[in-house]
């Protein structure tokens, strides 16, 4: 079984962020959810953005690799919007990592300073019309990565996973889940 941290998305560490995370669990994974935002959540992604901009974005990636360094190397990094970032950073600089899963958005390789840990295998979802999902480098970050799997979904919702907000698409989101369960099987 694989050992995953999940960071979660602007709106902070919703019921649906941790639903997630008791989907993996329920089938022998270990899901550590760490609450960056200290216990904080926001009824709007514009409210949880504000939240990130007060704080500062370099403090979210901070905090979630301080919650990572607390954690075995050989980690699957699970990032939800937002929380992609940390998590790929995480995937690209910290040694031991097993795979990446990028829900509703994606980083260039080149904004961490190091290309793509070879081997490691990366999965990106995103809908096919959301603005905030990156499609565009996902679909890059696809072609630079060779263990990389692009979904794509039909919409255009952000946060569709999130069963707990109002853009839940639950066929989309069973898939996702699907595909994910999927990768953490291949990883043993």
């Amino acid at each position: 079984m694989a050992e995953v941290l999940l960071l979660h998305h602007a709106q902070g560490l919703t019921p649906g962020c941790r639903a997630f995370a008791d989907d993996l669990r329920a089938v022998g994974h270990t899901v550590h959810v760490p609450d960056v935002y200290e216990g904080r959540t926001f009824a709007t992604l514009d409210e949880g953005m504000d939240h990130v901009r007060q704080v500062g974005f370099d403090t979210i990636r901070e905090r979630g690799r301080a919650v990572a360094e607390q954690l075995p190397n050989e980690l699957v990094y699970l990032g939800m919007s937002l929380g992609v970032v940390p998590a790929q950073a995480l995937t690209q600089t910290r040694p031991g990592a097993r795979a990446a899963v990028l829900l509703h958005g994606a980083i260039p390789a080149a904004e961490f300073g190091q290309p793509w840990p070879a081997g490691v295998p990366l999965q990106m979802h995103t809908m096919d019309d959301d603005e905030l999902g990156d499609v565009d480098v996902a679909r890059e970050l696809a072609k630079e990565v060779d263990s990389a799997e692009l979904f794509t979904y039909s919409g255009d919702q952000h946060l569709f996973t999130d069963r707990s907000l109002a853009v839940y698409d639950a066929d989309a989101a069973a898939l996702v889940t699907q595909r994910v369960l999927a990768l953490l099987d291949r990883l043993g």
